[in-house]
């Protein structure tokens, strides 16, 4: 698949996600005012919507019907939502840019952050038992654990815990390699992995099948994070929407801060050769991940 194709594709995925999550923020009951109008600002109106179009493609793969899998991706970007929400935080990475606009607390305020964070966390898993998923029982009980130990204190949360002990704290002093790459496995990697395998759960995959998703899961949860630093050293702030060379002002240690640039794009390929590799199984089936994992390795925003 070439890269227009792809854009398109990534597109009309990002379009059908965004009317999923519009629907399941519409009815906010009894929700006050303030909370449901902070979470919609969270979570519409931007991004690529990498995570819901990564289950959508891998659940191709076994010919589950979009409408489900959009479902489940919807869920996904919901807690990727909320997780950018705590983590622009001042007393996090305190950032004041997101897509291109104020960070959450900075268009409303840390308690509104807090909360509207909060509330797009169980609004996941809200959406992950609603009676419309036409899945089976032990499908629903299988997304659900995975989604809460990718997002929780053994994935996404726990990898900013690290972050920041890291960065706050001192803890390590020095960083090395191995810290860095457990660091952003969990805090980055895992709801990436977690994309995919969630395809592989709707699709009720076999052990060699779930295997070749892991690791294509892995594999680009890796490039995402190295290709994520270089832009961080590189990229230019206007067309990420986000502030660039933050965490080298902050002292933080990279991938590419450990490896160098050379080596780090190095390892990046790697990666992305992996990904490819990881996908033999499903032929030309595959295509449009394989190019996923091109987009993720040479995106510049």
């Amino acid at each position: 698949m070439d890269a227009v194709g792809f854009n398109a594709r990534l597109g009309e995925v990002a379009e059908a996600t965004e009317r999923h999550l519009t629907a399941l923020m519409a009815d906010a009951g009894p929700a006050p005012g303030r909370l449901a109008e902070a979470m919609r600002y969270a979570v519409l109106g931007g991004g690529k919507r990498l995570r819901p179009f990564l289950v959508v493609e891998s659940a191709k793969l076994f010919d589950v019907p979009p409408e489900t899998a959009l479902r489940v991706g919807a869920a996904l970007e919901c807690i990727h939502c909320y997780s950018l929400v705590h983590d622009d935080l001042p007393a996090m990475d305190n950032d004041e840019l997101r897509r291109g606009r104020p960070t959450v607390w900075k268009a409303y305020d840390d308690w509104t952050a807090i909360l509207s964070g909060d509330g797009l966390l169980t609004l996941a898993f809200e959406a992950l038992t609603a009676p419309g998923l036409n899945i089976s029982d032990a499908q629903r009980v299988a997304l659900i654990a995975g989604l809460a130990k990718a997002s929780g204190w053994q994935g996404m949360v726990g990898g900013q815990v690290v972050d920041l002990m890291s960065d706050k704290l001192g803890d390590p002093p020095e960083p090395d390699f191995a810290h860095v790459q457990q660091l952003q496995s969990m805090k980055t990697g895992a709801l990436i992995l977690y994309a995919a395998e969630a395809g592989a759960i709707l699709g009720e995959a076999t052990a060699d099948e779930r295997l070749a998703l892991t690791t294509y899961g892995t594999a680009i949860g890796f490039a995402f994070q190295i290709a994520d630093d270089l832009l961080d050293k590189e990229g230019d702030a206007a067309r990420m929407g986000k502030a660039a060379r933050k965490d080298s002002a902050a002292g933080k240690a990279t991938l590419v801060d450990l490896l160098g640039v050379d080596e780090a794009r190095a390892a990046l390929n790697e990666a992305l050769s992996a990904a490819h590799d990881a996908l033999a199984p499903f032929g030309a089936g595959a295509a449009t991940l394989k190019a996923a994992a091109d987009f993720i390795a040479k995106r510049d925003h």
